[in-house]
This record gives structure tokens, C-alpha cells and sequence, in this order.
């Protein structure tokens, strides 16, 4: 899968490791707030949709995904989040897009700011760093929750639509025009398959291999970046 950072695949293996189940579900909650404003029917509101689905399955209980979609409509008292992407480079030149929610857009950006230059990297300008990312859909199934053989994931994954697919670990990562990864998502589900995951990803264009020790020090940056309230999301072009 060209230009897949792996990334991805490192957060999902350290993150119910390393963060705890209330911060997981915090920044899930977020997320549902913000799709909620454009509707609370998941049914006509495919984000709002994806984004419950995900909190499932990281097993947030229903009552939290239910107060996040009222904050979100204005049924209850809450933050008002605000979508922000930050463009920055890393060590060895590597370029990062820093997708944050908050309700405090100085507070993002100061600690954003803190992280990045302690850690060796920085904050550049609006363009920078974006052109050389793609928008798409990521889906990601897990074998182990799937009672089916590879052959008949696999199968069920050409069916669906999705643009490419590859197997990491015990893993299918699927990749979709982002304006697919609705119609996509509801295709493998059709199709029998349970899904772990799916969400919008920026795609590198042109991946960068760095030496170990420039690697080290981005994996720290991007560890510490991660953790941060505000911080939603990250997209790097590194290969780890």
C-alpha cells in the first residue's frame, strides 16, 4: 500500500496500552460531539455513524456515546470543539499533519508548539507540509474477529471496493477514496466481515526512510504529540 505510514499500525498496538481507557473515550467523545452537530440520526449522518462505530469498538459505554451526541447537538451543556490541523516537520525532515479538537485553540497550539520544538521538530506554515498528503479512507478488520478464512476476507475485501488492502500482522488495512469510506464500509459489512476501524487518514505521497537514531526521536515526537487532549489525530510520512 503505497504511502502508508505505519504509524497507524503502531498506535493501535500501543494504545490500549498506553492510554488509559478514559483518555481513549475522552477524544472518542470529541469526535462523536463534533459529527453530532451535523445530525443525531447515525443514519442519515454517515460520520456520526462511523464515528459511533469506532467508539463501540473500543467498547465506550453506551451512556458516553449518548452525552457526546447531545453536547454535540446542544441537548446538554458542554465544550465547543473546533477542528484545527497544525503542518509541521520532524527529525530528519520528515513532515507531519497534527489534527487537533479543543475548545481552547491558544491551549492547542501552545502545547503543540512546546512538544514540537522540545522534541525536535517544528511548526510551519498553512501548505507546507499538506501537499504531499493524500485524503482517504482507512479500514481496518481484524482476523480474530472474524470467524472466516483469509481467502474469504481477502475475497470479501476485492468485492467490496476498496482500492487496496494489505495484511499487517493480524490485521487487513484497507485503503478507499475518502469520499468511499462510507459506501465501502457498508459493503464489507453486507459482506459479512466485522470492522475494527474506519476513519479519514492523510496518505503520504512520498514516504522517508530515516537512520535509527532520527527514528527513535520521531517516534517519541509522535508518542508524546498523541498523547495531548487536543491532539485527534497524527499523519507522518515516515516508514517506521
Amino acid at each position: 500500500m503505497s504511502g502508508h505510514s505505519k504509524w497507524s499500525k503502531i498506535k493501535r498496538k500501543k494504545g490500549a496500552e498506553d492510554q488509559s481507557r478514559g483518555k481513549i473515550f475522552s477524544k472518542l467523545s470529541k469526535v462523536i460531539s463534533v459529527a453530532a452537530r451535523a445530525g443525531t440520526d447515525p443514519g442519515a449522518n454517515p460520520s456520526l455513524r462511523v464515528a459511533i462505530e469506532n467508539a463501540k469498538s473500543a467498547s465506550m459505554p453506551k451512556e458516553n456515546i449518548e452525552r457526546a451526541i447531545s453536547k454535540g447537538s446542544g441537548g446538554a451543556e458542554g465544550a465547543n470543539y473546533e477542528e484545527i490541523t497544525y503542518e509541521a516537520f520532524g527529525p530528519g525532515g520528515s513532515a507531519l499533519l497534527i489534527e487537533c479538537l479543543t475548545d481552547n485553540k491558544n491551549r492547542a497550539l501552545t502545547e503543540v508548539k512546546t512538544v514540537l520544538n522540545k522534541l525536535g521538530g517544528s511548526l510551519v506554515s498553512a501548505g507546507s507540509v499538506s501537499y504531499q498528503f493524500s485524503k482517504k479512507g482507512e479500514i481496518v478488520i481484524s482476523k480474530g474477529k472474524n470467524d472466516k478464512s483469509d481467502d474469504q476476507i481477502e475475497e470479501a475485501i476485492i468485492e467490496s471496493g476498496a482500492d487496496d488492502f494489505e495484511l499487517e500482522g493480524e490485521e487487513y488495512v484497507l485503503t478507499t477514496g475518502y469520499k468511499d469510506l462510507h459506501a465501502v464500509s457498508e459493503n464489507i459489512k453486507k459482506l459479512g466481515l466485522t470492522i475494527e476501524s474506519a476513519e479519514l487518514v492523510y496518505v503520504s505521497l512520498n514516504m522517508v526512510d530515516l537512520d535509527e537514531a532520527e527514528k527513535s526521536k520521531a517516534l517519541s515526537l509522535l508518542e508524546t504529540l498523541e498523547d495531548l487532549d487536543d491532539v485527534n489525530k497524527l499523519h507522518s510520512n515516515i516508514n517506521f
